[in-house]
């Protein structure tokens, strides 16, 4: 049996958040939007169709509440979820907050320009945060 490790390049683009039950839920480095990862706990898992249909029913339930709370945090305009995988083969679901007036509106946020990182403070805020949030509601 393997062990659950997550990819490379995510873990260098990212913060821990938490582990939420199949997820492991991560921050991107990018402050110019708020944006979330989650990463199903799962080894040489690709697509959501190679998750057992339970798994494929938790990542939605996860991705909806991390949706909601970040939408509630953020009062943004609307939720963009996207499971690409052309960098990083890792399943992984992105949830990103977009405001009309963000940097990449309307556009994806994906080539947008130089990410602009966090201050550690800040990240560990919007993290304290999110977390305070997604307790309150579970």
């Amino acid at each position: 049996m393997e062990v659950f490790e997550i990819d490379p390049k995510l873990k260098s683009d990212t913060f821990p958040v938490a582990d939420i039950g199949l997820c492991r839920l991560l921050l991107m480095n990018d402050s110019r939007f708020p944006w979330l990862i989650l990463v199903p706990q799962r080894s040489g898992v690709a697509e959501v169709h190679d998750l057992s249909p339970l798994d494929q029913t938790m990542l939605t339930f996860e991705t909806v509440t991390v949706s909601e709370n970040l939408k509630r945090l953020t009062g943004c305009h609307k939720i963009n979820v996207a499971a690409l995988g052309n960098q990083v083969r890792q399943l992984h679901m992105h949830v990103i907050a977009r405001f009309t007036e963000d940097a990449a509106w309307p556009n994806p946020v994906w080539g947008s320009g130089p990410a602009a990182p966090y201050e550690k403070d800040a990240a560990e805020t919007f993290i304290a945060n999110f977390k305070a949030g997604f307790v309150d509601r579970n």
